[in-house]
């Protein structure tokens, strides 16, 4: 289909579910792609597994008891990140050891629950495997408000969230509260993964909130840039994916998760400093571009 077909389809009345498509797709991906550069950077992938896995133990429930399905995978969630985070106080089991511990044991759970309600199957597909053409307006709402105040959070704490990402004992040693900005990324990343659900679906949302950050993480070295261009990948994929679902007629969720793959693959070999063609033309006995994102950050250059 060319691209003047699906620019005509997005303003034709009788398609109004394709520009709200096209918007939710955009905007919650450019909230996981802002928490994906975190996530990245704290080398916490794993935590988006498991909170994508979390929700469904609340997301059956909601659904034996006839609630919205939105609100109890929140909550599930959010509960299950908090666990994660207080638990993960103890050093003695590390904190990759902890999100896989309640990763099956949410999921399972989530089973356990659903197993209860006959015929559950078909009204729960849409959260495994997305529903974006079928949204309401409502939920584009939420979307939107949910949207704009994980993205305020992100910017009012963007500091000291890269400190701690970065290195936790020292931002201890200046005074950050680690434990509660924990708790707070860990909030953020359920909220994002929770407002994407219905994009790409409970099995594929991670590639959403990791996927587009990687690339950029590839292509800078700079924190700021990277802030930038990973949600600008993020919805750029949305809306291509979106595009070539409408004209082959492919599952938009994995449609959309392929163009993020292919850009972060690209990425992966051409980018001008880290990609796989640059490092071969780099001499031996040439150093490696120095990175600007530091492992031990200084106060000054995070704080000030």
């Amino acid at each position: 289909m060319p691209i003047s077909d699906f620019l005509t389809d997005l303003f034709n009345p009788d398609l109004v579910f394709l520009p709200k498509a096209l918007a939710i797709a955009v905007m919650s991906s450019i909230v996981c792609g802002v928490v994906g550069c975190y996530v990245v950077l704290r080398g916490m992938a794993f935590i988006g597994d498991a909170v994508a896995h979390a929700v469904f133990p609340g997301i059956a429930a909601a659904f034996v008891l006839q609630g919205s399905l939105v609100l109890g995978g929140a909550v599930a969630g959010v509960a299950t990140a908090l666990l994660i985070a207080v638990l993960s106080q103890n050093r003695r089991v590390k904190e990759d050891s902890l999100i896989g511990v309640f990763l099956v044991a949410a999921f399972a759970l989530g089973i356990v629950i659903i197993s209860q309600a006959p015929g559950y199957a078909g009204s729960l597909q849409q959260f495994l495997f997305g529903s974006i053409t079928g949204i309401p307006d409502r939920d584009l709402y939420l979307v939107a408000g949910a949207g704009l105040v994980i993205l305020g959070l992100a910017l009012a704490l963007h500091k000291e969230f890269v400190a701690v990402c970065l290195d936790r004992e020292m931002s201890r040693s200046m005074g950050l509260p680690v434990f509660w900005l924990d708790i707070t990324l860990y909030v953020l990343v359920t909220l994002a993964v929770v407002i994407s659900l219905q994009t790409i679906g409970n099995i594929l949302v991670l590639a959403l909130l990791i996927t587009p950050a990687a690339a950029a993480r590839l292509l800078t070295d700079r924190l700021g840039v990277m802030m930038l261009l990973a949600p600008a990948i993020g919805g750029t994929s949305a809306t291509v994916g979106l595009y070539l679902s409408w004209s082959y007629d492919t599952p938009v969720g994995g449609t959309i998760v392929l163009v993020a793959t292919a850009v972060f693959l690209t990425a992966w070999l051409f980018a001008p400093r880290h990609g796989l063609l640059a490092r071969r033309r780099r001499r031996p006995d040439r150093p490696a571009p120095a990175d600007d994102l530091p492992a031990a950050p200084t106060p000054p250059a995070l704080l000030g």
